[in-house]
């Protein structure tokens, strides 16, 4: 069978990647499990090139996963490619582990793992203008091919078996020769070489007896060992020392060549072309590490897919009036949201009119039931996605990410998600009521155990009427010392017992400021003589993930990063619903700024590499975010936005609830007057 050689351009770079590519294409059809291998080896070391080329390559020191991620880290590879990587690891992981591998799995990775190639191609051959042939597709053999391919088998099985008799026939006349030059002393010598081997057999079988245990067998497997070693540690030198020389080859280059290489990589990634069944594949997987049950070619309406109790499905081509919806997500019988897919390279953005078409056109069926309070408008479906299987990117927003609009308020925008919703976190959401919240909220007393001055009040009211309006992102500027704390409390007393929230994380930057925050969380009086960590539950920095019932979880920003950017595996990471409402506690500081950080869980390489993680950590979760500050810095302000409240020092001293500061004292000496200085 003639082999279709997608991979061959790579042999500028690495034989071993055309190897690895031209096994998968061979036993695509008749072992498919043993392709999905070859081109999870082939990812391997096309992911240890890479760093290798960037100087970051550490050998058997990490496994697969930890490089890809730790080039993830790094930028060196973009999020698209991250994300194609991935792709074949997990295939790979459920092929070897599982034994699942199909035909149809082997090929989607092999549709990714070209593109990969090319990719690479593009960026390290230095061929940014690269085009490949089209991908052929490796033909199942005929019977024809097959019946050939046996004969040449048992040819070949012939002619070995041939050769190991001629060997064994030459091996027993030299053992003959060797017999006969064999003099009687040499007889002699291995007689007694004999006897001594029998005696301590015979010593160490009354050892046995005795209760010991003989070491003959240890000892051997010992000896085994040693002299595999030499051979083994042979193969992993010979094996590493391509990627060795180009480790060498990056630690010698300029730093300006390896950044070259980087945007080239992020310029190239812009390229990628899956075509609707991998990007399909690829949304499949997301769904999945969110919790949903999802296969688009199985758990497809025209297959017979339908929901069940106990379950959260993902079922493709669901029957609208609009035509089929890509996918339709129900938690049990109930239907959730409908989702339109597009390819990698479309506008997700504009998408969200067609899934929000399929919400209107959704006709009932006895198969499922509607979620309580439909219709919203016109719409029959509360949630309405769309995604390219692009991971989120700000710099090119609309075409990444999972685009998401919630159709209860019309006065509700489209926004980006970094990933999927769970089944839990959409039934959460569609819990909360926020007409009704907001509502409540006006004619809410501010009644608590302690006192709230009327500026702390006028920031709660700037809140909530900014959550009435939709925003997001918000900002309240407060001096040091006018009682932001306090503040908080109050506001989140007041959201959560009006259920305009599910569940907050009070984000703070230091262990010293959570515990000092936990303090008063624990001890202030809020109502009827309790506090608040007696009403609602709440989570200290010691506790990594919230549980169901908990409404308050604090944290530090460096236990978020390692969470998130961090975690081993996207499905390991915390899910981007887990909290609704974020409150950043001194959202302004920043690295330089804090002496602190250096005892911190993670250490950063800078302030730009530390207000990146940062803000990538806050655009993770899908969650309101309202920062408190009294100094607001450049990067507070793009994140947030301007204040919708502020409380300055000078007012503050003006109301009397600061003391202003003395003017400064001077002290000369008769040294300085002299003009002596040190």
């Amino acid at each position: 069978m003639a082999q279709a050689g997608n991979f061959q351009f790579l042999k500028l770079h690495d034989a071993r990647l055309v190897a690895y590519g031209a096994a998968a294409e061979r036993y695509l059809h008749d072992d498919p499990n043993t392709a999905i291998f070859k081109l999870r080896q082939f990812a391997e070391l096309l992911c240890k090139s890479i760093a290798a080329r960037h100087a970051l390559y550490l050998g058997e020191r990490e496994t697969f996963e930890e490089t890809l991620r730790r080039l993830s880290l790094e930028r060196i590879t973009p999020r698209e490619v991250a994300d194609v990587f991935h792709a074949i690891r997990k295939i790979g992981n459920r092929a070897v582990h599982d034994g699942e591998g199909t035909i149809r799995d082997a090929l989607s990775a092999l549709k990714f793992g070209w593109q990969l190639a090319i990719w690479f191609h593009r960026v390290y051959g230095k061929q940014p203008g690269f085009k490949p042939p089209p991908f052929i597709v490796p033909v199942a053999p005929s019977q024809k091919e097959i019946e050939q391919a046996a004969e040449r088998l048992r040819v070949t099985e012939q002619q070995l078996e041939d050769a190991l008799q001629a060997l064994a026939q030459a091996t027993g006349e030299a053992r003959e020769n060797f017999r006969a030059r064999t003099t009687l002393e040499e007889k002699l010598k291995e007689l007694e070489e004999e006897r001594s081997v029998w005696e301590a057999l015979a010593h160490e079988a009354e050892q046995e007896k005795l209760g010991g245990v003989p070491k003959r067998q240890h000892q051997a497997s010992e000896v085994l060992l040693s002299r595999l070693s030499e051979p083994m540690e042979a193969f992993r030198t010979q094996r590493d020392r391509p990627l060795d020389s180009l480790q060498e080859a990056a630690k010698q280059a300029p730093q300006t060549d390896l950044l070259d290489l980087v945007a080239r990589g992020e310029e190239a990634a812009k390229n990628i072309d899956l075509d609707e069944a991998s990007t399909r594949d690829l949304i499949d997987q997301q769904l999945r590490d969110s919790g949903w049950e999802a296969d688009t070619r199985a758990l497809r309406h025209s297959e017979g897919a339908r929901p069940a109790k106990g379950r959260n499905v993902a079922i493709a081509e669901w029957p609208t009036a609009s035509g089929p919806a890509d996918y339709a997500l129900f938690v049990g019988l109930t239907l959730i949201g409908v989702v339109e897919a597009k390819r990698k390279r479309k506008n997700v953005s504009a998408a969200i009119d067609q899934a929000e078409r399929y919400s209107v056109g959704m006709k009932g069926d006895e198969a499922f039931s509607f979620a309580d309070g439909r219709p919203w408008g016109t719409h029959q479906v509360p949630f309405v996605f769309a995604a390219n299987g692009r991971s989120y990117l700000k710099q090119i927003e609309t075409e990444s990410g999972i685009w998401f609009r919630d159709t209860r308020r019309s006065g509700n925008h489209r926004r980006a998600l970094v990933g999927w919703p769970t089944p839990e976190g959409l039934v959460g959401q569609l819990e909360i009521k926020p007409d009704a919240a907001d509502a409540a909220l006006k004619d809410m007393p501010f009644a608590f155990g302690f006192p709230l001055r009327e500026y702390q009040q006028g920031a709660i009211r700037a809140v909530e009427g900014a959550l009435g309006d939709g925003r997001r992102s918000m900002l309240l500027a407060m001096a040091t010392g006018t009682g932001k704390t306090k503040l908080a409390i109050a506001m989140l007393y007041r959201l959560l017992e009006t259920k305009r929230f599910r569940r907050v994380c009070f984000v703070v930057d230091r262990s010293a400021l959570g515990e000092q925050a936990a303090g008063e969380f624990t001890t202030t009086k809020v109502v009827s003589g309790k506090a608040f960590a007696d009403i609602f539950g709440l989570k200290r920095l010691s506790d990594v993930m919230p549980e169901s019932e908990t409404k308050v979880h604090i944290c530090t920003i460096q236990g978020l990063v390692k969470r998130v950017l961090y975690a081993a595996d996207s499905s390991e990471a915390p899910p981007v619903d887990q909290y609704d409402l974020m409150v950043i506690d001194e959202c302004h500081r920043g690295y330089l700024l804090d002496r602190e950080m250096s005892d911190a869980e993670l250490s950063f390489r800078g302030q730009e590499d530390y207000i990146s993680k940062y803000r990538r950590v806050l655009e993770y979760f899908d969650a309101v975010k309202i920062g408190l500050t009294a100094t607001p810095a450049l990067h507070t302000t793009e994140i947030f936005g301007d204040p919708i409240f502020t409380y300055s020092y000078r007012q503050a001293v003006i109301d009397g609830f600061l003391i202003d500061h003395e003017p400064p004292v001077r002290i000369e000496t008769a040294l300085a007057r002299a003009g002596i200085v040190f």
